[in-house]
């Protein structure tokens, strides 16, 4: 089997994970890290590869999973994708991945390479569950619940409020796809918690929901890296009214995101260049091997 050589791009919570899934996965080389810091407190797990601050120093690489925050996805997704490099992120600003998609669409065309946007469990797996759901009963009402858990996309928006130190962003389902916002700060010194907790408000990640921010002394000794979903749809097959379906998952948010990350890099060799989302993707294509052996396994 020939093996796709990937590079992870940034070393964060998932990219310790993105490590992890391509260390377990038959079909992938680790061809090298991409992150700010090279030598200063390199942890002791990527010792065996090569660390680097710019993927030019790499060589071959065939996909770039990029595990960096939403809002840095785009200048890192142009910039690769100009080298002719596949990636996969999992951009989560759910309001901004149809422009984003255009975006990386013209560019992955002119260089010959291929993105595949917002590759986490939602946006990402869970599109596919609700594009799914869509078919089954294309009348009806569906509803997708988040949490309890820790949401990484609005805990990362809040480190970067000037003036917080540390933070934990808890997303607490209310039903009917409605979710409250627990913001956990905690502070640098001399910060101002109201200037903060205005500017938290105010941040696109959280103005359309209810959110609550709440000063702490350790936010380090709140954090749980768990999360979860329970999507449900009621609607209508035909005209066959009262048609039921749920959906439910427990998760290591990270570890989740990961693995969908290197589901969708392997998926991303085999599609024609251009930017797609998961639910544009033929779902075979994000498991190793050939169709006809998953075509005989699952169908």
């Amino acid at each position: 089997m020939k093996k796709v050589k990937a590079v992870i791009v940034g070393y964060g919570n998932i990219g310790k994970y993105v490590l992890q899934a391509l260390q377990t996965a038959p079909d992938f080389e680790i061809v090298g890290i991409v992150r700010r810091s090279v030598a200063e407190d390199l942890p002791i797990e990527l010792t065996p590869y090569r660390v680097v601050k710019n993927i030019k120093e790499l060589g071959v690489v065939d996909v770039a999973i990029l595990s960096t925050p939403s809002r840095t996805v785009e200048a890192y997704a142009k910039e690769i994708l100009e080298l002719g490099i596949n990636t996969v992120d999992s951009f989560d600003i759910h309001t901004g991945i149809s422009d984003l998609r255009k975006e990386l669409n013209a560019i992955a065309q002119k260089y010959n390479s291929v993105s595949i946007i917002s590759c986490g469990w939602d946006p990402g797996s869970d599109s596919i569950v609700r594009a799914l759901l869509q078919a089954m009963a294309p009348k009806g009402l569906t509803y997708t619940n988040f949490g309890p858990g820790m949401s990484m996309g609005h805990t990362v928006a809040v480190k970067a409020v000037k003036g917080v130190k540390d933070a934990l962003s808890m997303t607490i389902p209310t039903g009917t796809g409605i979710h409250r916002r627990m913001v956990y700060v905690e502070l640098e010194e001399g910060a101002s918690f109201a200037k903060v907790e205005k500017d938290i408000k105010e941040d696109d990640y959280f103005v359309h929901d209810e959110t609550h921010v709440k000063e702490v002394d350790c936010v380090d000794s709140l954090k749980d890296m768990g999360h979860g979903v329970h999507l449900t749809r009621k609607g209508v097959s035909g005209t066959t009214q009262n048609q039921l379906f749920e959906f439910s998952m427990t998760i290591n948010n990270p570890a989740l995101t990961a693995q969908i990350l290197v589901a969708s890099a392997r998926a991303a060799t085999r599609q024609q260049p251009g930017a797609y989302t998961m639910i544009e993707i033929p779902v075979v294509d994000l498991l190793p091997g050939s169709r006809e052996e998953w075509i005989g396994k699952l169908v």
